[in-house]
């Protein structure tokens, strides 16, 4: 796997990451989600673009997270997923950690977020 596009879907991830520490979040993937991209969380919920966004505008920020174990996977000349063990750490609220699946494809020239799921890891926790 090319070691360029390793570091720049991780630094987008990064990015992302950063933006829910700051509470940018709504904006950034507001930005990088394709019109069609979902969101399938923990929790089972499937959300679209909207309603990331609307989501992401009223939640309390993340403190701190990690990236961990990174790998990208290609999937097809336009197109990676990122996989990662990710954890989110907030003071009024509970940890979260777990396995993170971050699919990109490329529109003109970007690469923008069509697909995101999470798959929690209760014994990390």
């Amino acid at each position: 796997m090319d070691d360029t596009l390793t570091v720049t879907l991780l630094e987008l991830e990064h990015r992302g990451w950063a933006s829910l520490c700051d509470g940018t979040g709504d904006g950034f993937y507001g930005r990088l989600m394709t019109e069609d991209a979902v969101m399938v969380l923990a929790n089972g919920a499937t959300l679209g673009r909207a309603d990331v966004v609307a989501s992401l505008a009223a939640a309390p920020p993340w403190d701190r997270y990690e990236v961990e174990e990174a790998r990208v996977l290609p999937v097809g000349p336009d197109a990676a997923a990122l996989v990662y063990r990710g954890s989110g750490h907030r003071r009024a609220g509970p940890d979260f950690v777990g396995m993170m699946t971050s699919v990109y494809t490329r529109v003109d020239g970007e690469w923008r977020l069509v697909l995101y799921t999470q798959t929690p890891l209760a014994d990390a926790a």
